[in-house]
């Protein structure tokens, strides 16, 4: 393989780059879910949480991406703010 050539089905850069926000998203996800008191809240959430990335598994449209990103940054800040509220 010369330099600077990939395989077949690599993924570029932002492709990668992307890739590991959406797993650092996750595992925030899953983090915070950890810390909901009820274990069938926490058993919906972490099912609905793997459904929804499973869901969205194959998206390649970057902005589509982009967005779902977005959604699931709020989703979350949304999720720790109703623990810290459930916490006080």
């Amino acid at each position: 393989m010369a330099a600077g050539r990939l395989p077949p089905g690599a993924l570029t850069l932002k492709q990668f780059l992307r890739r590991q926000q959406v797993l650092q998203l996750y595992r925030k996800i899953l983090r915070a879910i950890r810390e909901v008191p009820a274990e069938q809240d926490r058993r919906y959430l972490k099912d609905w949480a793997r459904e929804e990335f499973k869901r969205n598994k194959d998206a390649t449209e970057e902005d589509a991406i982009r967005m779902m990103i977005t959604q699931g940054n709020m989703q979350l800040q949304e999720l720790q703010r109703t623990l810290k509220l459930a916490k006080s």
